[in-house]
């Protein structure tokens, strides 16, 4: 159960982001709900292995080479989930920070609102 509230939650998150930017397109909320479970099951698998690979760079630019790796996932995504695509580098950037801070958001409104 709490598995669907927070993919809800992140679909919410998506779809709220992709409002906000002109950058980021996405079909619906059908593609809002994949790219949120998509982004997620990346997060858990892949990106604790690019980022155990890339140590040493993350440690010279002091921490800000994680941005660059959360870029990657997001354009990882859009190549494996149709009808959602973002126009270029920043526009990833900016979804990436948007949605991180979209989510905390709506997460905190959750925990307010949940008995």
């Amino acid at each position: 159960m709490n598995f669907l509230i927070r993919l809800i939650v992140s679909s919410l998150a998506v779809i709220i982001t992709s409002y906000l930017l002109p950058g980021v397109h996405i079909d619906g909320p059908l593609t809002a709900i994949i790219v949120a479970a998509v982004l997620a099951l990346l997060n858990i698998f892949l990106k604790p292995v690019v980022v155990l690979l890339t140590i040493p760079i993350t440690f010279f630019t002091l921490g800000l080479f994680l941005l660059v790796i959360n870029v990657f996932m997001i354009y990882l995504v859009t190549r494996l989930v149709p009808g959602f695509t973002v126009d270029g580098f920043w526009w990833a950037l900016a979804f990436s920070i948007i949605l991180s801070l979209v989510t905390g958001l709506l997460d905190k409104l959750n925990e307010k609102f949940t008995f």
